[in-house]
């Protein structure tokens, strides 16, 4: 019998022609291939787009696409309000989406001749500064505004998105800005901007025309002075005839004024300043007429004036920085108080300065006064600070001095590297042992820190330019 299974092999040994595609098949393929071959290099370029993108902007830390989708137009006004009149409400953020509130902060290495005005802090570890970098003309955008942060208390700084905008000049620009906790911060000074997202993107608050002269944040709220003024230049604080008192909720809320009481301040015909201080419970305002308001911070009530100041410690016109050059006021907690009573600066050359500077505190919340102390005459004020420990400390433009706690003598603090020209502007105690400061002059490019209660201070670079 025949072998079934020859037929079978005789079969599979044959070459077998496959069946010929259907016509274009071939044309087809090639034409698809080509497409992935150009959508592959156009991702490739865009890669490489972004990263020269990023390289370029990184030196102008400048805002990420989310509230301002295009870098060269007009900021974003705030949306929750209808009318630009004083008392209207505004939006704490500007036009800050909740979408936009998840969005992670880019960061950049500091741009180079990094310039800070002013620096805020919300733990011993983390905190920003802002202000101008570079070379005008030579900035990823017309503005060369910039923010850094550090996260480790200074030992190092990362750049950050910054808001579009330039220095103060007049009724515009930024030189100051002050954070809450990780994500709500507020950069002013005299325009207004708002960030719910760490600072990775920046949406401007319309004040209606009005300047912003001093902010501070507390508990779940923001205030802040809104000023009439007329000063051009970088003296944006200056020349101010009325000043209000606004509030808002850090969420994202709306901008009113705290009250009638703190609504349209003023001194007259004198230009003075206004300083706003908080606690965890209360806040005072100092008025340019020397007026002394405080009221709760959580937006529960007005404030209400509870004392006068002016015949004894006159408040003074406004520094570049906006607080004033006379009254300086400082709180150790919501009850105890500082005042430094500064006089006009004098001495016999230029580099010789001398001025009195006679301290003051009140246990009981402004309403009278004691004299503490007579800080040494060496040098002009220029910022006050109380430690939770009651400690207070003084920057002038020779040093920083300190009274600790219980003593009557002041220290001279010990400045490594020996004090910046001009000495320091700013200086602030985050804790009893805690503090920071900032030259007077921005060019130093520096913060300076101190971790034993202000006996020693330490610069920290921003950069290595």
């Amino acid at each position: 019998m025949a072998d079934r299974h020859d037929d079978v092999d005789a079969w599979l040994s044959e070459r077998i022609e496959p069946l010929p595609p259907p016509p274009g098949t071939f044309d087809l393929i090639k034409r698809r291939a080509r497409r992935r071959k150009y959508r592959k290099l156009a991702i490739t370029a865009g890669s490489a787009a972004v990263i020269v993108a990023a390289a370029v902007t990184v030196p102008q830390v400048v805002n990420l696409p989310v509230l301002n989708p295009n870098p060269t137009a007009a900021p974003v006004a705030g949306a929750q309000h209808s009318t630009a009149t004083p008392s209207a409400g505004r939006s704490a953020s500007g036009n800050a989406s909740s979408a936009a509130s998840s969005a992670v902060p880019f960061t950049a290495p500091v741009p180079g001749n990094f310039r800070p005005t002013s620096v805020t802090f919300v733990s011993t570890h983390t905190g920003w500064v802002i202000g101008q970098a570079l070379t005008p003309g030579h900035c990823a955008t017309q503005f060369c505004t910039s923010v850094a942060r550090t996260g480790d208390a200074g030992k190092t700084w990362t750049g950050v998105p910054a808001p579009m905008a330039g220095p103060p000049d007049g009724a515009t620009g930024l030189s100051q800005i002050r954070f809450l906790n990780l994500k709500d911060g507020w950069a002013y000074g005299p325009q207004l901007y708002a960030t719910r997202t760490g600072g990775g993107t920046w949406a401007q608050v319309d004040t209606g025309g009005l300047r912003v002269t001093a902010l501070e944040t507390v508990g779940d709220r923001v205030f802040a002075v809104w000023a009439s003024c007329t000063g051009d230049g970088p003296a944006y604080a200056a020349g101010c005839s009325r000043f209000t008192l606004y509030s808002a909720s850090a969420a994202g809320g709306v901008w009113a004024p705290v009250g009638t009481s703190t609504t349209g301040l003023t001194n007259g015909a004198a230009r003075e300043a206004a300083q706003l201080v908080l606690t965890g419970s209360r806040g005072y305002l100092l008025a340019p007429d020397g007026a002394l308001y405080s009221g709760p911070v959580d937006g529960s009530g007005p404030w209400r004036r509870v004392s006068s100041l002016a015949a004894s410690c006159p408040v003074g016109p406004a520094r570049a920085n906006g607080q004033p050059t006379g009254a300086l006021l400082g709180a150790v907690n919501a009850s105890d108080l500082i005042l430094a009573c500064v006089s006009a600066s004098s001495g016999t050359s230029p580099s010789v300065s001398t001025q009195q500077k006679f301290i003051y505190s009140s246990n009981n919340g402004g309403v009278s006064w004691q004299q503490k102390a007579t800080a040494p005459a060496a040098g002009v004020a220029f910022g006050l600070a109380a430690s939770p420990a009651n400690s207070v400390v003084l920057a002038t433009d020779r040093g920083i001095d300190l009274l600790p706690r219980g003593e009557i003598r002041w220290r001279t603090a010990s400045l490594r590297g020996g004090a910046p020209a001009d000495g320091f502007r700013y200086i602030g105690m985050t804790t009893d042992d805690q503090g920071i400061a900032l030259p007077a002059d921005p060019s130093a490019g520096t913060v300076w820190f101190t971790f034993d209660g202000g006996q020693s201070w330490t610069a920290s670079r921003l950069n290595g330019s």
